[in-house]
């Protein structure tokens, strides 16, 4: 008689691990754009008022502007939209990251989870700082250098898209580019530099933190330097932490 071969014994169906994997994916994915969406729209009703904070940088920088302006009929509404979005990714960006981690850490040994934590969170806390410094300090210098050409025979007439745009860039230009110690102290804690390696080649890295400011700001000039400035210290900052640690 043929031996049947029972439930555990026979053989697991092929690739069986990986649709559960791509099933959780799907899932947690989907609460991503569900969530995304719920605080996109609640930020769209409140865009007219987050489109005024926006603003005041601009309106503070040179009062006499009073307003801006749009040249298209449908310019307004999608920078309304875009401001909705840009919102409602930064409110879920903590249940985002919260998903992706969910889905990643059954797979990491406890040390890895406490080093991933670990980056997550000084990770985050420069990118918002930076943020923060761009918009408290560096926009509304930034925006009086650049207002103050404006004259009796030169009226500005700012669009209201591309001052958005404008504000967005720059905002995620710093949030970027105060992530430059964080990875360098994490080289030099994964052994891929050595410890005076920074220090070393100190002049190459400034010639590309120059070129960086400049394509960060899109070529403009006294942005550039304002993003150049604070690189030049971060970049110290993050060479004396690698040697230390």
């Amino acid at each position: 008689m043929k031996r049947t071969m029972s439930l555990p014994e026979a053989e697991a169906p092929p690739f069986g691990h990986l649709a559960g994997h791509l099933k959780e994916l799907r899932d947690r994915v989907l609460v991503c754009c569900v969530v995304l969406a719920l605080t996109s729209g609640a930020a769209y009703f409140y865009s007219e008022k987050i489109a005024d904070l926006f603003m005041l940088p601009l309106f503070t920088a040179y009062p006499a502007l009073g307003h801006l302006v749009y040249t298209k009929l449908t310019e307004a509404f999608l920078s309304y939209i875009k401001v909705a979005l840009l919102v409602g990714l930064a409110v879920s960006f903590p249940i985002l990251v919260y998903e992706g981690w969910m889905y990643v850490a059954p797979g990491l040994r406890s040390d890895e989870k406490r080093v991933a934590l670990r980056v997550m969170l000084l990770g985050g806390c420069l990118f918002v700082t930076g943020v923060v410094f761009a918009f408290v300090v560096v926009l509304p210098r930034t925006l009086a250098f650049l207002m103050h050409f404006a004259s009796e025979s030169l009226t500005p007439l700012p669009k209201f898209g591309s001052y958005l745009t404008f504000v967005a860039r720059t905002c995620l230009a710093f949030g970027i580019a105060f992530e430059i110690p964080f990875l360098m102290i994490m080289a030099g804690k994964a052994g891929l530099i050595g410890q005076d390696y920074f220090v070393r080649k100190r002049k190459y890295f400034y010639g590309v933190i120059v070129v960086l400011s400049f394509l960060l700001t899109a070529g403009d000039l006294f942005s550039a330097v304002l993003l150049a400035m604070p690189l030049f210290l971060l970049y110290e900052a993050g060479a004396g932490a690698a040697r230390l640690l």
